[in-house]
């Protein structure tokens, strides 16, 4: 009993402060259901209304603001989906960021790998972009992108690299290793920033057919090397965009002067450029803390090729000044992708889109 009566009394004296806690909770339960709900934009919407060449801008400033440390982009995180009777084989990435000053943030879901997807006639990658209110964290909208606007940032990537490790009067040369879609944005963010280059195209599936479609899209010369060799011969600059299981060049095949900007390692198991050629290059990461978990640089790395101090500099400062290319060097530039470039992609859909 007395236990009761305390609690009672204690009950009766407190009553005013929860009745004033009910109406606040209550005004926030209001105030959340208030939010409209996200706008959805679909596949067809986002790829017809989107290009590489709009990402550019948007993208070279997030880097150069990422390495003033403008930027809030975590570490990214991956799911792996085992290939077991009821899932998989796949992969998920979640990738985000904030560039202090814009209106939005966003977090961008990648599903990748889902080869088995292809038996049903589906691609064997899907994804979407969430982009958020920054002043009031209420998402805006939701873009079907499925990749898409993953591949326009990461081309956006490429033209600023690019711009940043070559003349804009210097004759290139630009081979592509690896012609899926990926490549294809590359060429034509390159041409966006060095308009008159010679294409040189190899891969094991496609290489043709891309070479044809790029030379007829960008009025430009396109050839098909006979082998990664070859087109190493011919080239000044070279994209890579595989899937990363094994290297695709040799340091001994390679130009004085080459440009390499790789983008197909993106997780532990990837890599593209041999240990070697890391080593003999002026290595230029886009995030370093990335590339040295998920990147080419991890490689080196493990094998005690390189340290964290053999880095250069991350594209950012390439942006904000420091030298890219200064003489014949080896220049090699490891791009994982950073939420940096998913939340430039991000305002510049929501800024493009939202007035339809």
């Amino acid at each position: 009993m007395t236990f009761f009566s305390l609690t009672s009394r204690h009950l009766i004296r407190n009553a005013g402060k929860f009745t004033s806690c009910s109406v606040a909770a209550s005004r926030r339960t209001l105030a959340t259901s208030a939010f409209p709900a996200p706008r959805l934009f679909d596949y067809e919407t986002v790829t017809s209304n989107l290009s590489v060449a709009d990402a550019i801008e948007s993208v070279e400033s997030a880097f150069g603001a990422l390495a003033k440390g403008e930027v809030d982009v975590p570490m990214p995180m991956h799911i792996g989906i085992h290939e077991t009777a009821a899932a998989g084989p796949g992969d998920c990435h979640i990738k985000g960021g904030y560039v202090s000053g814009t209106k939005t943030f966003t977090v961008k879901l990648a599903c990748v790998s889902f080869y088995k997807n292809l038996e049903k006639n589906l691609p064997a990658g899907s994804g979407v972009f969430i982009v958020v209110d920054a002043v009031t964290g209420a998402p805006l909208a939701v873009f079907q992108e499925n990749r898409f606007m993953t591949d326009l940032r990461t081309g956006a990537a490429g033209a600023v690299s690019l711009k940043y490790t070559t003349g804009p009067e210097d004759d290139l040369t630009i081979g592509f290793i690896g012609c899926g879609a990926i490549a294809r944005n590359m060429a034509r963010a390159a041409k966006a920033v060095r308009p008159n280059f010679k294409g040189v195209a190899y891969g094991l599936a496609g290489a043709e057919e891309f070479a044809a479609d790029m030379s007829a899209e960008l009025g430009l010369d396109f050839q098909v090397a006979k082998s990664s060799a070859e087109l190493c011969g011919m080239s000044n600059v070279i994209f890579t965009q595989t899937p990363g299981g094994n290297t695709v060049l040799e340091l001994n095949d390679l130009r004085p002067g080459t440009t390499i900007i790789a983008s197909g390692s993106d997780q532990p198991t990837k890599q593209e450029i041999p240990v070697d050629v890391l080593k003999a290059s002026k290595y230029i990461s886009d995030l370093t803390k990335q590339t040295s978990k998920v990147g080419e640089l991890r490689s080196a790395l493990k094998e005690g090729a390189m340290t964290e101090a053999d880095v250069y500099a991350e594209l950012g400062e390439l942006v904000n000044g420091k030298p890219g290319r200064e003489g014949d060097e080896l220049i090699v530039v490891d791009l994982t992708g950073t939420g940096a470039q998913d939340a430039a992609i991000g305002q510049v859909a929501w800024d493009k889109l939202s007035a339809l």
